[in-house]
């Protein structure tokens, strides 16, 4: 299944599967949103798989957030790995 990003009322709802072969288009579309968006939510609720290469680019959207003073909200219900990932990284 492909990925696929939608834009409702600023959030961008991520759809489908974050793995190596989707991760260079969602990283291309999130630089995008860091330098024209400023904050930025992501719904992903619709989720249904993430590799390690997904949950990579999705820490490092986050540690470039507190870089850059960016807020970058993860919300949805979609894949458990993702806050599991984030959890545990917080907790090192």
């Amino acid at each position: 299944m492909a990925l696929k990003i939608t834009e409702n009322k600023n959030v961008f709802d991520i759809e489908g599967v974050l793995n190596t072969s989707t991760t260079q288009l969602f990283e291309k579309h999130m630089d995008a949103l860091f330098r024209t968006n400023g904050d930025i939510t992501i719904n992903i609720e619709k989720v249904n798989e993430i590799d390690i290469a997904g949950l990579a680019a999705l820490r490092q959207f986050y540690k470039n957030s507190i870089k850059y003073n960016i807020s970058f909200t993860i919300i949805g219900y979609g894949c458990k790995e993702i806050y599991h990932d984030f959890k545990n990284e917080n907790a090192a």
